[in-house]
């Protein structure tokens, strides 16, 4: 396999439906510390399009190098490790040498999903080693490593939009219907919010993080996201949303709409009040507003990968599959070793932080 790749400026990156691939990204990232590079690529199999690399040193005399949900085109699963193992090899002639590994968090099919494509149930992913072993066959280094943890969404939920607003609530579970009736008759009302109302989101969202037991990100991460005002045809939108009655805030969501997908980036509900709904009426407006802003599809991002109630996520496939929708099973997040040191110190300081927050997310 052959793949030429040539640098290009972030702001010519193709529109792509994939948010963590575009250049507004790209952007939100560089005011959070990382510092975008993108390339343009054309494989010998025929793939081509371009991808873009968020830059950060880690101290300690190396960097890393992060493709967020990239690259967006991808060959067949049988080439998945040769395909990366190449691009890595010619990315790494126009990145500085301190960088220890890259890590691609892959939007591909997961290989291993093919056999519910015909109605059969998710087995899961097999063993590390076993993972390894498939994506490394073919290789010449044999350097691609499974990363400990997925970093955006290894199994995400994605509402098909492409059918008229009667079929997509039919689809829905009769709970979640009724959920949606009930806060239409709570009066509950669903508000498009300015960012002058982000501090009121994040009050919702750090209570949510304390009821749910998990690490709340940073607010400039949530800034971020509204500071990018040179925005251009094309380009993402941000919709924030607040579910109220009355006065009384019961919800939030922020939610993107790249290309033709709308993406559920963030939420956070109240702790009272929770008998109105107004989670169920806020994902219901948001799912009109992205119909009608020309979305094919609705991307409600996290759930466990199967009714698993041992799951961390498991909650969120509860509340996300009465929607309706698929599970879609993606590849995660995977690595290419360029310093053998070097990453083995990350991995050691992956392991005893949580990544997810402290790095990935609030830069």
């Amino acid at each position: 396999m052959k793949i030429d790749v040539c640098p290009k400026n972030i702001h010519t990156l193709h529109p792509s439906d994939i948010l963590f691939q575009t250049s507004y990204w790209g952007k939100v990232k560089a005011r959070l510390g990382w510092k975008p590079v993108a390339f343009d690529f054309h494989a010998s199999t025929g793939q081509r399009g371009d991808v873009m690399l968020l830059i950060r040193s880690l101290g300690s005399g190396f960097s890393i190098a992060y493709v967020p949900q990239g690259p967006e085109w991808g060959p067949v699963p049988e080439q998945y490790g040769l395909f990366l193992e190449t691009l890595s090899q010619e990315i790494c002639n126009h990145i500085d040498a301190k960088v220890a590994f890259i890590r691609y968090d892959l939007p591909w099919l997961s290989p291993y999903a093919a056999d519910t494509t015909d109605g059969g149930s998710w087995t899961g992913h097999p063993p590390r080693q076993l993972r390894e072993l498939r994506m490394n066959i073919g290789t010449r280094t044999w350097n691609l490593r499974k990363a400990s943890l997925d970093l955006t969404v290894a199994d995400t939920l994605i509402i098909d939009l492409d059918q008229p607003e009667a079929d997509i609530l039919a689809a829905m579970k009769p709970k979640t219907r009724y959920n949606i009736r009930l806060s239409q008759r709570k009066e509950v009302r669903v508000l498009n919010a300015s960012a002058e109302e982000l501090p009121v989101f994040y009050r919702l969202y750090g209570e949510t993080a304390r009821r749910n037991g998990f690490p709340a990100g940073s607010y400039r991460h949530f800034a971020a996201l509204f500071s990018t005002r040179d925005l251009h045809t094309g380009d993402p939108r941000i919709i924030f949303l607040l579910a109220k009655r009355d006065q009384e805030v019961l919800a939030g969501a922020i939610v993107a709409i790249s290309g033709r997908r709308a993406l559920y980036l963030f939420g956070a509900s109240a702790s009272g009040g929770r008998n109105l709904m107004g989670s169920y009426a806020l994902h219901w407006e948001a799912i009109k507003k992205a119909r009608a802003m020309g979305c094919s599809a609705y991307d409600m991002g996290s759930v466990s990968p199967a009714d698993d109630p041992g799951h961390p996520f498991y909650g969120m496939y509860r509340f996300k599959t009465g929607f309706g929708g698929n599970i879609v099973h993606r590849n995660g997040s995977w690595d290419y070793l360029l310093n053998r040191d070097g990453y083995q110190a990350f991995r050691n300081y992956e392991a005893s932080v949580n990544i997810r927050l402290s790095l990935w997310n609030t830069g």
